[in-house]
């Protein structure tokens, strides 16, 4: 297997949610475990969060996500975006739809001076996702 490098976000105790919504828009496989699952005996009420999760989708996409551990203090903040990109502009506007529907777009998707369409928004679990869609090569 090759080497790969992919996001791996922290929630605050919606990461099921969420990863559930991200298989609504992407498709693909997505495996869940929980803290319980592996036994953590510290988990307590947060035996049925989501130690670990995975979502592997036909197009060639990997997302990671967790809950935080218990014990450990969440800190949200921007520093992960999720970049999302091609050539195939139904399905990727079909993505843009979909994470920015219950979201909030701060760059609305439309063409832009490097001559591809770009969109950026935050959805409604506060991700910053960036959909750029490429102009096919001559």
């Amino acid at each position: 297997m090759p080497s790969r490098l992919n996001p791996y976000i922290s929630f605050d105790g919606d990461a099921r949610q969420a990863m559930e919504f991200y298989r609504s828009v992407f498709g693909g496989n997505l495996t869940l475990n929980t803290f319980g699952e592996f036994g953590e005996e510290k988990a307590g009420d947060a035996a049925d969060k989501i130690m670990h999760s995975m979502l592997e989708t036909d197009s060639g996409f990997t997302l990671m996500a967790a809950d935080t551990p218990p014990g450990m203090e969440y800190k949200p903040g921007n520093n992960i975006a999720v970049s999302v990109s091609g050539e195939n502009a139904d399905e990727l506007r079909g993505y843009w739809d979909k994470l920015s529907g219950n979201g909030t777009v701060s760059v609305p998707l439309e063409r832009q001076m490097w001559g591809d369409v770009f969109g950026m928004c935050t959805d409604s679990f506060g991700i910053t996702w960036l959909v750029n869609i490429s102009d096919k090569p001559a």
